[in-house]
């Protein structure tokens, strides 16, 4: 919902791509700049109340987004977009956190020979909501304003936070007691690399997110494409969530654990697909279809990244593993909608949006070529020596 809020509050008063584009950077300086040091107090406090710190964190962020849009027209003359950057780069430090710690919460909570299905129902659960929030938020905002569509954002942040007060606290391994805070942040980054199928299933998703989506700019699709406003926007946002809903649900009953990567990787190649037919389309119930297919098979990539980690990880080390794929996946999403902006600043609306996706196929050939043991693996052989 609350990026909705932001994005078409962004483009309302400057019909600029590179303005979505900087919403993206914005969030993800900070993020990946927190990401490590989220990670190291991941494994060193209690997660459950550090989760909650920063919820509370982004509950005081959502309600300077509603103080804002009060009178936005009147804020946006006196202030200009600043303030809503600010309000941007504060989500990103809570993310930077949020991000490490609730990957690591969730590994303590699930038995390791579960973790394929319980990533599938997490996944879900995450995407059910994922698709409500745009698709309310677009409305809301479409129908009542800006103010409104901000302040359901912090009611939901509350029932968020009231839902882990549920969750019984697990203690955290800490073999990382005695050692540097520099040696600490570290560890999680020579994990990633000496492991090579983490690495590469890594590098993967991120430069296949980094320049094969499209979300930064659906805005000025919904605008300039579409012909709808931000009721479609809504819709538009949350097509790729509903897709990944029917994916997540499919994979949850039937795990990929056979031809695990050749999946991924053919999963990677149908996602730079959609994002080039989707920037061909001028009609609305086509594109939603193309974004719909697009977040099945994006789906697929996250399911299986995140197995492979909690599978791998040891749970001492599974905040600052966690941070190093908040680094390289977290914030891709948000680096992506920057050279999205900045790409179709350049190259224009569609040409940009087919070069991300072209750029993706590429990326998904030289994986293939350069990765054979990603391409080798079988997730079943990962459980049964976990």
């Amino acid at each position: 919902m609350q990026a909705v809020v932001f994005g078409w509050l962004i483009y309302s008063h400057t019909k600029d791509p590179m303005a979505l584009g900087l919403i993206g950077l914005a969030e993800a300086i900070p993020a990946i700049s927190m990401a490590l040091f989220g990670g190291h107090l991941a494994d060193q406090l209690n997660r459950k109340k550090l989760i909650l710190t920063f919820l509370f964190m982004l509950f005081l962020v959502s309600a300077g987004l509603t103080f804002f849009t009060f009178n936005a027209e009147t804020n946006f003359i006196r202030f200009g977009t600043l303030p809503v950057y600010i309000l941007i780069f504060l989500t990103g430090l809570a993310r930077g956190v949020l991000g490490p710690t609730i990957s690591a919460f969730f590994a303590q909570l699930v038995p390791k020979t579960l973790y394929a299905s319980a990533s599938a129902w997490s996944s879900t659960v995450w995407q059910l909501g994922a698709v409500t929030g745009p698709a309310i938020g677009g409305l809301i905002y479409g129908f009542l304003g800006a103010f409104a569509a901000s302040t359901f954002v912090c009611v939901f942040i509350v029932i968020t936070a009231c839902c882990y007060l549920f969750i019984k606290s697990k203690p955290a391994l800490r073999a990382s007691e005695g050692i540097s805070l520099a040696e600490s942040l570290t560890t999680g980054i020579r994990f990633v690399f000496k492991n090579q199928i983490m690495l590469s299933a890594i590098t993967l998703d991120l430069f296949a997110v980094l320049f094969g989506g499209a979300v930064a700019l659906l805005p000025m699709f919904a605008d300039q494409v579409l012909g709808t406003g931000a009721e479609g926007l809504g819709l538009l946002r949350a097509a790729p969530a509903f897709g990944a809903v029917i994916m997540a649900l499919t994979l949850a009953h039937r795990p990929p654990v056979t031809h695990t990567g050749k999946k991924l990787l053919a999963a990677v190649a149908g996602f730079g697909i959609c994002m080039i037919l989707f920037a061909l389309s001028t009609n609305f119930y086509l594109s939603l279809a193309l974004l719909a297919l697009s977040g099945m098979l994006d789906s697929v990539s996250v399911i299986i990244r995140s197995t492979i980690m909690q599978v791998i990880t040891p749970d001492e080390m599974r905040g600052r593993v966690s941070a190093v794929n908040t680094i390289f996946i977290g914030s891709s999403n948000e680096i992506g909608a920057f050279e999205s902006g900045f790409a179709a600043r350049l190259l224009g609306l569609i040409p940009s949006v087919i070069a991300g996706g072209a750029m993706t196929l590429m990326v998904v050939a030289s994986t293939w070529k350069l990765a054979p043991s990603l391409r080798k693996l079988e997730l079943k052989n990962l459980h049964s020596t976990g």
